[in-house]
């Protein structure tokens, strides 16, 4: 991109990529602690509950990589407004929702909108900061944007206690309308490679990852040797495979496969998969613990929450300045270490009847590991790819990244739900116990991968220039 780009509003940029991607992510979660109610309002089992987490998801992960294709064909900030139109339609349509399918179906279509939105926030963060002060403000971004996964179960509780349910998707729509024009006025419009659209691609990528997605969802209710949960499994991994052949083959991949022969790109895109499972598994489940093992209305659960995300509004922009000095891995594999430590802290100590005084330490711990390891492995996508990749190498970490979420969730809801789980305060402690510890062995798996790239030699530059195939380490 030309560097005229770099320094053109580069502080408006990063306030409207950073408040749009806070929006998107506490969309991601804001049902959470709204489920109680939903139950209530619109009825469904643990099962459709988690589809109004997943459906969200699922349509976003889906469509990121397409999304950054759109935005460099088109052009990014164009892409970006569209949208944020859409979003602020569809969560128009979620709050009039009638039922749980109607709900269920708003949730995709905002899922699918915040796909055009989320990645390409990134990109224009990346491409209005020189790469000296780039580490800082993806910093700050990583941080707005993992505060926003966290902060979206708390602002549910307390919309949900004050106006209902409906409300946390009406508070949307302002915002997203204020957007656009800011979007317009400051953010420099940019483009990418303007290849054709994979088409084939993209509807086999989303139709692997649903069935994949659908497969452990039904686990949830379904012993895991039932053909409702084998079949829809095992169709979308032989639709997977057949995504992956076609993106070799094809001359205009939505996904360039040597990409990940970039041993960073696949370290970072692994810490990514394991931090968002694990975060977005345990803030599933949490907010419901507060309310439902221990009788704490929505505004208590959320204020309980509050010391999980408030640290990283702190330690991310700090641990993005240091990260580009120092090297993303150290404070990946530092963080993912301490989220460990943290969640298998809260897993031990979490009963029915658990002082809250007890439970606080390691919500606060865990809010500084994930400002830590957000910041760094974001940095460390774009850092490892050629200047031109950016584009592509943002819109595949976004997607398996949040393709862990929609694991994360599906794993504690199949580690969680039994006949009983809701039926008593104790019975959901136990299960909500045994779900967490599933975080901690996911978060543990993210660890020892990027403590395994320490002893790499460190990377001399930022967006080096290697071949896409070459097989590059450091950082």
């Amino acid at each position: 991109m030309p560097d005229a780009h770099i320094h053109r509003h580069p502080g408006p940029t990063l306030a409207v990529a950073s408040i749009a991607a806070f929006m998107t992510s506490i969309d991601m979660m804001v049902v959470t602690t709204a489920l109680p109610a939903l139950r209530r309002s619109l009825g469904g089992d643990v099962g459709a509950l988690e589809w109004t987490v997943n459906a969200y998801l699922l349509a976003f992960a889906c469509l990121l990589l397409t999304a950054s294709g759109l935005g460099d064909r088109f052009g990014r900030r164009r892409v970006f407004t569209v949208g944020l139109a859409g979003f602020a339609a569809s969560s128009v349509a979620a709050a009039l929702a009638p039922s749980i399918g109607a709900l269920v179906a708003a949730r995709a279509a905002q899922g699918a909108a915040a796909a055009l939105v989320l990645p390409l926030t990134l990109t224009m963060i990346s491409e209005a900061f020189a790469p000296e002060s780039r580490g800082r403000a993806i910093g700050i971004w990583g941080g707005v944007t993992g505060l926003g996964g966290v902060l979206g179960p708390i602002l549910g509780a307390g919309v949900v206690q004050a106006l209902g349910w409906s409300w946390i998707f009406w508070i949307n729509v302002p915002i997203a309308v204020a957007l656009i024009p800011a979007a317009l006025r400051f953010v420099t419009e940019t483009f990418g490679a303007r290849q054709r659209l994979d088409v084939l691609g993209l509807v086999l990528a989303s139709l692997g990852f649903l069935g994949i997605s659908w497969g452990l969802v039904q686990a949830s209710d379904r012993s895991v040797g039932s053909p409702a949960v084998l079949v829809p499994l095992a169709g979308g991994l032989v639709v997977v495979a057949c995504f992956l052949s076609w993106e070799r083959k094809t001359h205009h991949p939505m996904l360039p496969l040597p990409i990940f022969r970039n041993a960073r790109f696949n370290v970072a895109n692994t810490v990514g998969f394991c931090i968002y499972g694990s975060l977005c598994g345990a803030v599933f489940l949490t907010s419901q613990y507060f309310q439902i093992a221990q009788h704490h209305s929505p505004i208590a659960a959320a204020l309980r929450f509050m010391p999980w995300p408030l640290p990283t509004i702190v330690v991310a922009p700090l641990a993005g300045s240091l990260a580009a000095k120092h090297g993303n891995r150290r404070f990946m594999a530092a963080g993912m270490a301490i989220q460990a430590v943290a969640l298998a802290w809260f897993a031990a100590v979490a009963h029915a009847d658990t002082p809250y005084v007890e439970l606080c330490p390691p919500l606060v711990l865990s809010g500084i590991a994930i400002g830590m390891v957000f910041p760094a492995f974001s940095s460390e996508v774009v850092a490892s790819v050629r200047h031109d990749q950016m584009g592509i190498a943002a819109g595949a970490n976004a997607t398996i990244r949040e393709l862990g979420g929609v694991f994360g969730v599906a794993l504690v809801g199949l580690v969680f739900a039994s006949p009983a789980a809701y039926a008593t305060a104790e019975g959901f402690a136990t299960g909500f116990v045994h779900a967490i510890w599933a975080c901690v062995a996911l978060t543990t798996l993210g660890a020892v991968v990027a403590a395994g790239a320490l002893r790499w030699p460190v990377a001399s530059a930022v967006n080096a220039e290697p071949a896409v195939g070459a097989p590059v380490v450091g950082g």
